[in-house]
Parts: C-alpha cells; sequence; structure tokens
C-alpha cells in the first residue's frame, strides 16, 4: 500500500534557484545575460555568470599569448557585469557571482552547469554563420536534456 501525498504550491517558492548564464562579450551573451539577471532578480535566485576561456593547442595559438588574451576578456566581462550591477543598485538587487572555465564552450557550460547545480542554462543565440549547419552550443545544451535552457536571440 502506497501512500499519497498531496503536494501543494507555493507561491514565491518555486522556479530555479541557481541560474547559469554563457557571456563571451558578443552582443547576444549580453543580452542573455540582461534576461537572465532579470529571471534570477524575480525569482530571488542566484545568477551564476560564466565565461569559458578557449584552450587552443600550442600550434594553433600562432605565437599570440592566448591566456593573456582570454584572461582579459574575463576581466573585461567581470568589470562590465559589475558596472551594470552598480548602475541598478537600489532598483535591482541579484545575488550574482563570476566563474571562469576553461574549454570549448559547450563542455564548459555542461561543467559549470553540473558543478554549480544549476537549475537553469541561459545563453544568447549563436551570431555564427556555420552554427546553423553543424548545431550552435545553444541546441547542443537543448539537446543535453539536462536543464531548461532559454536561448536569447
Amino acid at each position: 500500500m502506497t501512500e499519497q501525498h498531496s503536494h501543494r504550491f507555493e507561491r514565491g517558492t518555486d522556479g530555479p534557484k541557481v541560474i547559469v548564464v554563457g557571456v563571451d562579450g558578443s552582443d547576444s551573451s549580453l543580452r542573455a545575460a540582461a534576461y537572465a539577471a532579470g529571471l534570477a532578480r524575480r525569482q530571488h535566485a542566484l545568477l551564476a555568470v560564466v565565461y569559458v576561456q578557449p584552450m587552443l593547442a600550442a600550434g594553433a595559438a600562432l605565437g599570440v599569448p592566448v591566456a593573456e588574451t582570454t584572461d582579459e576578456i574575463a576581466e573585461d566581462l567581470v568589470a562590465q557585469i559589475r558596472d551594470a550591477a552598480e548602475r541598478l543598485k537600489g532598483i535591482f538587487e541579484v545575488r550574482w557571482e563570476f566563474h571562469t572555465f576553461r574549454g570549448d564552450p559547450y563542455n564548459g557550460l555542461v561543467t559549470a552547469a553540473d558543478e554549480l547545480k544549476a537549475d537553469a542554462v541561459v545563453v544568447g543565440a549563436s551570431e555564427q554563420a556555420g552554427h546553423r549547419i553543424v548545431g550552435s552550443v545553444a541546441v547542443r545544451l537543448v539537446k543535453a536534456g539536462r536543464w531548461p535552457v532559454t536561448v536569447v536571440p
């Protein structure tokens, strides 16, 4: 004999607690971050802003200091996010953290979402034409089927 438990909806307690948003400095990723911030504010969730630093083979870098360049991008993104958060202080309060992971964007976001125990993932739509053929990071995240994924145009 099994006992039935009634589950009652509690207003304001359902919804995501951790929202991961992938940013890379592109316009679509910054729109995704703005959308995710609004979602996090309304849900009283933690916004985990994730930048995945690309790892290139030594030969592919052609002498360009890739690690330094991606560190600069990460620092610039943190500065932009802090600036936006400061401008909105007192108007909108959003709890946020910034994380960097290394690797390709898809695997980096999967690792981030798993490690941060994401309830939802938000990404910008790909701005690269080739992704329409081989599949974008967003499509691959949706196909993984592990979290609700929102793709912001």
